[in-house]
């Protein structure tokens, strides 16, 4: 294994914005542009960001001035950067208060909620003032109780599930909230969900959650797929004059710099091809996707007694330990991960240059969020995906169909740009 290491119309930002649309111009965006507090630019600069995206170039001038957002663009374009700075941006003017937050953000997975968290704290460092918490199930809902008491949080970021609990048992009041948003909103608003194996509605816990803060507040949804049957029920949730930005052409979904592989075998071939494919490339980081935590904990395993460093991700973790994992795996103390559909959306790890379907999921949205773990935000990688079923074959026939790409077949002796993600 070779591992590389209110809304202001007439605003001066809105009219940078529409002067810059055309693509050449858009190239020479930078976040100065935008009108925001010198404290985030600050905090911009030293994270080494100079020049947004351009979701974030449509999106952050409507958020940083109280617009309405429903954001859909594909994976590792910093849609996490515009909330959170929508939100710094007005909060910083605000007086602080004790007596509730001012802003929630629901996500659909407790390491996507950590995410958000981490970007509150990067962006507000020199914010000090403004306080945030992560809260979840499956640690005791005594201590979150006396953590919302005593420490008052501004920002409160969160599963729904909890969230919605706290809300029920009077322990969290919302009616100071300014600030709303649903993350991965398509995830969110899907009528029902699995978690080990019971049958949940999130979008249930969504909406007592949302019904229960002011009716005059910012609402920010955001995904990186949004079917058009789901479009409607977003909008539900936003004021009138809400900003809309679709990519209706789904080829645009597809990261440049990601290349895309498939390899036709038989299912008792997939251990083979792995550690062929572990022992051969160059990465960084890589993330191998399986459909079962049965099969997470034997692959895993399964590759430690080949003395790959391997380690599970998977729902049947203890919380602590799950947060362990991922933090290691954020910090990239941990190189090659085994994982279930958790780590399938939103999650940004910015060192994962190679992603491998060793099971393909059921649907094409799927396969997207899970390819663009890897060549985020213009950076290089590779996905190669096992294609063992008839089923498989079907999937890949409709990946390549609804997003215009040409998948081609793994070669038999690929060459060294094929086997190194960071060229």
């Amino acid at each position: 294994m070779k591992i590389l290491q209110q809304q202001s119309k007439n605003s001066w930002a809105s009219i940078i914005f529409l002067l810059l649309r055309n693509d050449s111009a858009m190239r020479s965006v930078s976040f100065k542009d935008f009108s925001l507090k010198e404290s985030l630019l600050k905090a911009i600069a030293d994270s080494g960001f100079e020049h947004p995206s351009e979701v974030q170039q449509e999106c952050i001038p409507k958020t940083a001035y109280g617009d309405d957002i429903l954001a859909q663009s594909k994976s590792g374009m910093g849609k996490t950067a515009i909330y959170v700075l929508g939100i710094l941006n007005r909060m910083e003017e605000e007086p602080l208060t004790e007596t509730g937050p001012q802003a929630i953000v629901l996500t659909h997975t407790r390491e996507l909620a950590f995410q958000a968290a981490k970007e509150f704290v990067r962006f507000g460092k020199y914010l000090p003032k403004i306080k945030t918490y992560v809260i979840y199930g499956g640690i005791s809902i005594e201590d979150q109780k006396k953590k919302l008491k005593e420490d008052q949080p501004h920002i409160l970021i969160g599963t729904p599930g909890r969230m919605a609990t706290l809300v029920k048992n009077k322990s969290l009041v919302l009616d100071k909230v300014k600030y709303f948003v649903i993350d991965e909103c398509d995830q969110m608003l899907k009528e029902t969900g699995i978690h080990l194996y019971i049958i949940i509605d999130i979008r249930e816990d969504v909406q007592y959650v949302f019904c229960r803060t002011p009716r005059n507040k910012q609402v920010m949804m955001l995904s990186a797929t949004l079917p058009k049957e789901l479009r409607e029920i977003c909008k539900k949730f936003l004021r009138v004059n809400a900003f809309e930005v679709f990519i209706d052409n789904e080829a645009k979904l597809t990261l440049h710099g990601l290349k895309q592989f498939l390899v036709k075998l038989e299912e008792k071939e997939k251990n083979r091809k792995l550690v062929e494919l572990l022992d051969n490339t160059q990465f960084v980081q890589v993330i191998i996707f399986v459909n079962s935590t049965v099969r997470a904990k034997l692959l895993s395993s399964l590759l430690r007694q080949h003395n790959f460093p391997a380690v599970a991700m998977h729902g049947d973790l203890r919380q602590e330990e799950r947060l362990i994992r991922y933090k290691q795996f954020k910090e990239c103390k941990t190189v090659i991960m085994i994982s279930t559909d958790i780590f399938g959306r939103g999650v940004d790890i910015d060192k994962i240059d190679f992603v491998i379907n060793y099971d393909l999921p059921r649907d094409s949205d799927t396969y997207m969020h899970r390819v663009g773990r890897a060549g985020r935000f213009g950076t290089k990688g590779l996905a190669v995906s096992f294609v063992a079923t008839k089923e498989d074959e079907e999937l890949m026939g409709k990946v390549q169909e609804r997003f215009e790409i040409k998948v081609p077949v793994y070669p038999d002796k690929p060459d060294t740009a094929v086997l190194s993600t960071c060229l």
